[in-house]
């Protein structure tokens, strides 16, 4: 399912479902839905063309690998994102200081999807609370620069500011969105909006009472 990711239509309730059905009753993070919610996100970067495209291809790429685990001989230790930790670093299978033996590992994945789904998030919440004349180009800067950015070499910094600049207005966002008029669209981020936030808060917890948010 992952290789065909870039050729499905982008529904924001969808990716509302898919993160609603992520967090199980206490609140560990099921794998094949958080994947399944970013299978969602990188249709939303691409329904814009290719402006986000350094963002989506790596994503697709970080999807793949976890599927990849998933489907694995210990496919069953990465049902959640807690499992995955605990079975990863219990077997020495997270290079921790420096890239070697374990360039693919789960933590270190799903670390880089982490990471992104923070931008997109901010960016979201920045379209949702803008008005009609809000430029989208400066939301989605702001939001980058406030997460991403920290990660990125700086000609990949210069190179994405620079893409940003060609972003469509605030309706071509809401239009593609796939809900309805911009009111619905508003109400529905509303909704969508809490449940990643609160996915990206227990991951980011997680991984920094591990020591991984760091990872190489």
């Amino acid at each position: 399912m992952a290789d065909v990711v870039e050729d499905q239509k982008f529904s924001l309730k969808e990716v509302l479902d898919t993160f609603q059905s992520c967090l199980t009753d206490n609140k560990e993070i099921l794998i094949d839905q958080y994947v399944a919610g970013w299978r969602g996100l990188v249709r939303f970067m691409n329904s814009l063309g290719t402006i986000f495209s350094f963002i989506s291809k790596d994503a697709v790429g970080k999807i793949q690998i976890m599927a990849n685990h998933r489907k694995g001989e210990h496919g069953e230790q990465y049902e959640t994102v807690q499992s995955m930790v605990k079975y990863e670093l219990a077997h020495g299978l997270v290079d921790l200081t420096k890239r070697a033996d374990h360039p693919e590992s789960g933590c270190r994945t799903t670390l880089r999807l982490h990471r992104a789904l923070r931008w997109l998030e901010l960016f979201l919440e920045r379209l949702r609370t803008s008005g009609e004349d809000g430029k989208t180009s400066a939301m989605c800067a702001e939001a980058y620069n406030e997460s991403l950015a920290h990660h990125h070499p700086w000609i990949i910094r210069k190179a994405s500011l620079m893409a940003f600049c060609a972003l469509p207005g605030r309706a071509t966002f809401f239009e593609v969105m796939n809900v309805g008029t911009p009111d619905q669209v508003v109400t529905m981020l509303g909704e969508a909006l809490p449940l990643i936030a609160e996915v990206y808060q227990i991951t980011e917890e997680l991984y920094a009472k591990n020591n991984l948010l760091d990872l190489p």
